[in-house]
């Protein structure tokens, strides 16, 4: 299949859209005719500059409220057609999209709209021009691919087809069955896009909150699935209206489209063998098993205090790398690496962020072949500056950092062996760190959909729903990306402005993603009364919090007496599973670590705890400007 993306996806005049859609890799574009209409050039000088990007008109559109009028607005219509026509000629297109009436003065009727295309088939034929009819989910008599194929099915002309489009059937619900015994010639192109699931009309729907496949909740590979049963193998198009993305970057928006594609035809190949889809060559979507390590880029002090801050947290400095400025801090199956390296990725992030999160290690059950799928995904590769001796580790660039690949069945499973001058495990004690839970990024609000889609796309994981957290400052939108067994969990954090506590981080790190680490412990009440006493600055919680908390939940007396004084939240599901929390002091520039407990199978993140920690991270915040740690 070639692919293809309408210009009304992205931002940007028409010459910087094609530049970007080329550079993502698309074989094909839509012309969309607003775009077409405030470029100045001429039709012979645009279809060039897409032929000079290697690309091919898929598609002109749209073309409204042909068929069914009355006289003589009917006259009209085809005086309209014959000038877009003229256009499609000098361009070089030779299909354009014809959607559904939505025109007061349609008469209706499925006979009286097959005499009209039939008629604009002809005229179509004449110049070597094909023309594809679209159902619009709010048409004002055909809203619906059914009646739009009998539509087709009678006109029985070759230079008339069908326009499938995903949203349109998707957004009113209709049987995909019914796409399957369309016979696959008369499927001129196939359209698509994906939304979240909102209740509102459907025109508003679609104009504002249209995605790429995969990053709403639209079942498109189902829609995908029923189009190549019919044995379909033309072009598949994003037509995506989305105010976050023409507001966007032009080239980000047209690379997370095409990975959007390449994935989607990926999935729908592997669900649906039989179909002999031919998909890209790429290894499947990789189990991940959790996260590895976490990397911060500090320098000599800030490596410091930070790691002084570790070993409060019960951390051990594990070991020091053997040709390298990095050390290892490690408690249970938590690894810590402080990056002091003068030059290289590490060094660059930390001129551009200061000391932060710079790379998350993910431990896969394959590295290498996670790297291959992410690459074919569009991902950028990236190589390490290795010492002596150290191993070849598969990594991409992320978002917000690099993403290092590590598994358990190569010589990765040796990395710290191999790369570290490593002091013996100190024993354990009651309260200590066992893992990593989570990690949390945070991001510009328009940044989420394209990591959603990073990850989704190239790790065996699911998303979840949207969640709203309440910042006094304004709200921030929350959603998670987690492998089946709770092992693995990235939390996204959308802003929208710097007022807010997570928009201040943004601000602050000039950009920096990873704003917490949380880590995990299976007696959180010891881990909170050692790392008190270590001097560890945990962030106090108000007492109001504990007086509610005692009205809302059954807890003990002598329980919820310890909470307090340890300054430890609390969350409940109502499958009874059971939350524990507490935060540390907001360090660098408003990062800070959690501790979490997670009892009888809670899967949540405590959302109903953030407010309660945001306005506690807001008491106790230091000015800006001043020092770091």
């Amino acid at each position: 299949m070639k692919t293809s993306i309408a210009t009304v996806s992205i931002s940007g005049d028409l010459g910087q859209k094609l530049a970007a859609i080329a550079a993502a890799g698309f074989d094909g574009v839509e012309i969309f005719e607003n775009d077409f209409l405030a470029f100045d050039a001429s039709p012979c000088e645009i279809g060039r500059m897409v032929v000079d990007h290697g690309l091919s008109i898929t598609l002109f559109q749209p073309f409204r409220d042909f068929e069914t009028l009355p006289e003589p607005q009917r006259s009209r219509a085809f005086e309209r057609a014959e000038r877009k026509f003229d256009v499609m000629q000098e361009l070089g297109a030779d299909l354009i999209l014809i959607c559904s009436s939505v025109s007061p003065l349609a008469l209706g009727g499925i006979d009286r709209a097959a005499d009209d295309l039939r008629a604009l088939g002809e005229r179509a034929a004449q110049r070597g021009l094909r023309i594809g009819y679209e159902a619009l989910a709010w048409g004002r008599h055909v809203s619906d691919h059914r009646d739009a194929w009998e539509i087709v099915r009678r006109v029985d002309h070759p230079h008339v087809g069908l326009i499938l489009d995903s949203f349109h059937t998707l957004a009113r619900q209709t049987p995909l069955e019914t796409i399957r015994s369309i016979p696959k010639d008369k499927i001129f192109i196939v359209q698509l896009a994906d939304a979240p699931l909102f209740q509102m009309d459907l025109l508003s729907w679609s104009r504002h909150y249209r995605c790429m496949p995969g990053q709403g909740d639209l079942p498109v590979a189902d829609f995908m699935e029923a189009v190549c049963a019919t044995g379909y193998d033309g072009t598949i198009s994003l037509e995506v209206f989305n105010d976050e993305f023409r507001a966007g970057s032009p080239r980000a928006v047209a690379v997370d489209g095409h990975r959007s594609l390449t994935a989607l035809v990926d999935a729908v190949a592997r669900r649906a063998p039989a179909l002999g889809i031919n998909a890209p060559a790429m290894p499947p979507p990789v189990r991940a098993d959790g996260i590895s390590f976490v990397e911060f880029a500090v320098d000599g002090a800030e490596a410091e205090r930070l790691g002084a801050l570790l070993g409060q947290m019960g951390f051990a400095l594990r070991g020091r790398h053997r040709s390298k400025a990095v050390t290892l801090f490690s408690c249970g199956q938590a690894n810590i690496v402080l990056n002091e390296e003068k030059e290289g990725f590490s060094h660059s992030a930390h001129l551009l962020h200061g000391a932060s999160v710079c790379a998350l290690g993910i431990e896969v059950a394959d590295a290498a072949a996670t790297e291959a799928r992410a690459v074919r995904l569009g991902a950028e590769p990236f190589e390490r500056q290795k010492g002596v001796g150290d191993l070849d580790m598969p990594a991409v660039r992320g978002v917000g950092g690099l993403l290092y690949f590590t598994d358990r069945t190569s010589a990765l499973s040796h990395i710290w062996e191999v790369e570290f001058e490593l002091e013996p495990p100190r024993p354990t004690t009651a309260g200590d760190v066992e893992r990593v839970d989570h990690v949390s990024q945070t991001m510009h609000q328009g940044e989420m959909l394209t990591s959603l889609l990073f990850y989704t796309s190239i790790l065996d994981v699911r998303k979840t729903s949207e969640v709203d957290v309440s910042d006094p400052a304004g709200l921030v939108k929350s959603r998670v990306v987690e492998n089946q067994a709770g092992t693995l969990r990235i939390t996204m954090n959308g802003v929208q402005n710097r007022r807010t506590q997570a928009g201040r981080f943004i601000a602050e790190t000039f950009g920096s993603s990873v704003q917490h680490v949380a880590f995990a412990t299976s007696e959180i009440f010891a881990a909170a009364s050692r790392m008190t006493e270590a001097g560890v600055p945990i962030l106090p919680v108000s007492e109001n919090y504990y007086g509610d908390l005692d009205a809302r939940f059954d807890i003990e007396p002598d329980v919820l007496k310890r909470m307090r004084a340890l300054h430890i939240l609390y969350d409940r599901e109502p499958n009874g599973g059971e939350f524990f929390q507490f935060y540390t002091e907001a360090l660098e520039d408003g990062f800070f670590f959690e501790i979490i407990e997670r009892r009888n199978g809670y899967r949540g993140y405590g959302a109903s705890n953030a407010a309660i920690r945001i306005a506690a991270q807001k008491r106790h915040a230091r000015p800006i400007g001043l020092p770091r740690i």
